[in-house]
């Protein structure tokens, strides 16, 4: 796949604008993607549904933003599910107009009830047929699937930030390749873009952080560039340490830390695994020839702090991740965004080997990682 398959955002949303789907690519790491066929849902027919579910083959799915969805009273299935997770809610059905409901007519019709203007929770039932997927306040900026491109781009052509999409499936069931891609837009003349380069688009016209303060500071690990940025939709402060100078060719040593006030405070350790706790992760940067810790100024809730307890005393069933349900899929678009802004390209994470797909739409990729060592670093 070359730049010249690929179209430009802007072309992606007038097709939008006037109502003809396109071919979504979702970078899946080393040069694979994943392939959606996506509209805006305030235009999707039976036809279109047709195509999706007969040509595409994947699951005819509808994204709306979180506040629409709490709206209609859908819940997600899995409440603070690991971030990969796709946020699926209820699925759902029109309460009025529907025969069976799998049909590619009533699938339309549902789509069409859940994304009119005046609809109410009434107007659904559940279980049903289409699969609305919850994509988070801040969109794109925030993580990079499926749900945030396509209500980011139904958004962005000015019209209700909802989509209606399904994943594209090769002849034998399963996910098509790039060059299986390729081939299935030309032959359905269906516009191609990247969602990475749909995020540098949001990224160059609706960054959600800002710049707020900077400068020089010592801590007892040596001295740092601080950099504090404000987060826009909720307004929260989030800090960046650097050591060294970043250039975006060379792996830089990396945390992107959410506090923990067992972990970083009381100095707790799971038996489990060991964890990266503030101090040890700063002493960490401070020895590498350039590295960034992010702090992410998010408050804990009483739930979170409970699992916490509860994973400390071996008492919970929840498995132990970088990031804590209570932290949310928020903190990895959050993070991205600062690293981006500080230049930073590869990345040597300080953190467990787990995949971070989402990274490739901020121009972010993870070349290793560190774990952390039972002792404290000193």
């Amino acid at each position: 796949m070359t730049d010249q398959d690929v179209s430009t955002v802007d072309l992606l949303i007038s097709e939008f604008r006037h109502g003809r789907p396109v071919l979504l690519l979702l970078d899946s790491g080393e040069d694979e993607f994943t392939g959606v066929v996506a509209m805006a849902a305030e235009f999707c027919t039976a036809e279109h549904v047709n195509f999706m579910a007969r040509q595409a083959r994947g699951l005819v799915c509808l994204s709306m933003t979180r506040e629409r969805c709490e709206h209609l009273h859908l819940p997600l299935m899995v409440e603070g599910g690991p971030q990969d997770n796709a946020p699926f809610t209820l699925s759902i059905e029109a309460a009025v107009g529907i025969d069976t409901g799998i049909s590619a007519a009533d699938r339309a019709l549902t789509i069409k009830t859940a994304v009119a203007a005046d609809a109410k929770a009434a107007d659904l039932v559940q279980p049903g047929h289409i699969f609305p997927m919850a994509a988070v306040d801040g969109g794109l900026l925030i993580r990079t699937g499926v749900a945030e491109a396509t209500t980011d781009l139904a958004a962005l052509a000015g019209l209700m930030p909802s989509g209606a999409f399904a994943e594209v499936l090769d002849s034998q069931g399963n996910l098509a390749d790039g060059e299986s891609l390729m081939a299935f837009a030309k032959q359905h003349e269906l516009a191609v873009g990247r969602v990475s380069d749909l995020v540098n688009y949001r990224l160059l016209h609706h960054r959600s952080i800002a710049r707020i303060r900077e400068g020089q500071i010592s801590t007892r690990y040596g001295d740092f560039h601080l950099t504090v940025y404000r987060e826009a939709t909720q307004g929260q402060l989030h800090f960046a340490f650097v050591h060294g100078q970043i250039d975006g060719g060379q792996p830089t040593v990396v945390r992107v830390h959410a506090t923990s006030l067992m972990r970083d405070l009381v100095g707790t350790r799971l038996a489990e695994r060991a964890t990266w706790r503030f101090g040890d992760s700063l002493a960490a940067i401070a020895k590498a020839d350039s590295g960034v810790l992010v702090l992410l100024g998010k408050t804990e809730s009483a739930d979170g702090l409970l699992q916490d307890i509860d994973r400390i005393l071996g008492v919970a069933s929840a498995p132990i991740t970088e990031l804590s349900p209570s932290e949310g899929i928020a903190s990895v678009g959050l993070g991205a965004q600062i690293l981006s802004d500080l230049g930073v390209g590869k990345i040597e994470l300080l953190g467990a080997p787990l995949k971070y797909n989402a990274l490739a739409g901020f121009g972010l990729e993870v070349v290793g990682f560190v774990e952390a060592q039972d002792s404290v670093i000193e």
